[in-house]
């Protein structure tokens, strides 16, 4: 059985911590905000060009759009292998030497005294091959189920920003409604005005009634609103529609909202100076706008 895909956020944080053998350890985290492409950046020790290929690979095939940051953090335990700088001890044997026959002086170099010189002793971490292979082999092994863990995350964001988008929706379709029930009061004053207005241009001339009326209808249906009110509709229903389907959705609903907030602006100035209902109108259209601009503001961070 075929599921639909959730609406999915870009912000999201997944983490894991793994313990490769006793001397090896790391710690891989992601995490993931709004881009309008995938963006991604890896912060990763030196030496593991593979590694890195391999992930920006399941990373593209896993995720769509957001900036998105993987980091991993190694940590291997000192070995009690140890040593000296012999190059540092053999400048420093040579030196006394040297100024010894120069200065013609007697005494032998202090074994304690070479090796408290800064950097002549200290304890080498195991960095060979196979701690490098077994490191990217177990990244690989989690990588994928951190990436599940992170997706499930986008997942809960994006079912919030639904809940909160098809809420929105449901304010822009009771206004558009609202508007609906008050067109007809609308043309009718808008008609009215009109008339007033021809009539005191012409004054006491005769004018042709029929021709006034006609001329009138003509501006009536210019400053119509129904075609603004239907398309709204459309855009709302169209709305719902590409939520349910869920999967890659910012993108179109962004162009949908751009779509919604040209309707209002039409319909504001259609309306615009009609008295009474026209006023009702304006607040309406002004509080569509609102409701578009807000839900902008969520679709940026879906994916």
């Amino acid at each position: 059985m075929k599921t639909t895909p959730a609406v999915s956020s870009m912000t999201g944080f997944a983490r894991v911590a793994v313990s490769v053998s006793s001397q090896l350890t790391y710690v891989l985290t992601i995490k993931s905000v709004n881009h309008r492409f995938l963006d991604v950046h890896l912060r990763l020790p030196t030496g593991l060009d593979g590694l890195e290929m391999d992930l920006r690979r399941l990373l593209k095939e896993h995720l769509l759009r957001g900036h998105v940051e993987v980091a991993l953090q190694v940590e291997r335990a000192t070995t009690t292998r140890g040593g000296y700088n012999r190059e540092i001890v053999a400048g420093y044997v040579a030196a006394f030497q040297a100024a010894a026959e120069e200065f013609e002086l007697q005494g032998q170099p202090d074994l304690n005294v070479i090796l408290r010189v800064p950097g002549v002793l200290g304890m080498e971490p195991r960095s060979d091959e196979s701690d490098l292979a077994m490191l990217t082999a177990s990244v690989l092994e989690h990588i994928v189920p951190l990436l599940a863990d992170l997706k499930a995350m986008r997942q809960r964001e994006g079912a919030a920003l639904a809940g909160i988008l098809h809420a929105t929706l449901d304010r822009l379709a009771e206004a558009t409604s609202g508007v609906a029930e008050l067109r007809p009061d609308v043309e009718r004053r808008h008609q009215q005005r009109l008339i007033e207005k021809l009539q005191a241009a012409v004054g006491t001339e005769p004018f042709h009634q029929q021709r006034l009326l006609e001329e009138v209808a003509i501006l009536v249906e210019r400053s119509d609103v129904s075609e603004e009110i239907a398309r709204m509709e459309t855009h709302i229903q169209h709305f719902r529609e590409v939520l349910a389907a869920g999967g890659e959705t910012g993108k179109k609903l962004d162009f949908l909202l751009q779509e919604m907030n040209r309707e209002a602006n039409t319909l504001l100035s259609k309306t615009a100076g009609v008295a009474g209902a026209g006023i009702r109108i304006t607040e309406l259209g002004l509080a569509m706008k609102a409701e578009v601009e807000k839900a902008r503001e969520q679709i940026m961070n879906l994916e």
